[in-house]
């Protein structure tokens, strides 16, 4: 079943401005379920907008892990959260819902280039941590990707 937006004024539909938000935010919330349980956690990301997909790096075993290796279809949220508009019993914010299938990098290029993806989008200076990526610890970063399948967007008077 597809639904759609009630509010069709606060709808971001440009594709442009929903990459904007995933390129922008630090951490995304990702709904995962095994067995008919739910479960939320919140992760440090890098999106990399030519393949449509958000880069992750986790340990290699534990919960998280468990439910993606049950179940690899994940639901996700990136947040821009302006506040509370005092005096106006309102929020500003803009937000990305996002449907995808998570699959783990084992490609050493990709997995190089996913962490640069990650320090990119977290770091003040990228290229300086970058610089200092040593291939034994690339090979012992587990880097998780969601292949973006979905996304819709919703605004309220901010500004991005």
């Amino acid at each position: 079943m597809k639904y759609h937006l009630r509010r069709k004024d606060k709808e971001i539909t440009d594709l442009t401005e929903l990459k904007k938000i995933l390129k922008s935010t630090k951490y995304v919330t990702i709904a995962l379920s095994m067995d008919n349980q739910p479960y939320l956690v919140s992760l440090s990301h890098g999106y990399d907008e030519t393949q449509n997909c958000l880069y992750f790096h986790c340990a290699k075993t534990g919960k998280k892990i468990d439910y993606i290796k049950s179940n690899n279809s994940a639901w996700g949220q990136a947040l821009i959260d302006q506040d509370y508009a005092e005096g106006e019993c309102d929020h500003l914010f803009a937000s990305v819902h996002f449907k995808g299938k998570i699959t783990f990098v084992e490609d050493p290029r990709e997995k190089r280039a996913a962490i640069e993806c990650i320090i990119r989008q977290l770091d003040k200076n990228p290229e300086t941590m970058i610089s200092k990526l040593k291939p034994e610890r690339l090979n012992a970063v587990h880097i998780g990707r969601i292949d973006i399948k979905e996304m819709t967007g919703k605004k309220h008077e901010t500004k991005i």
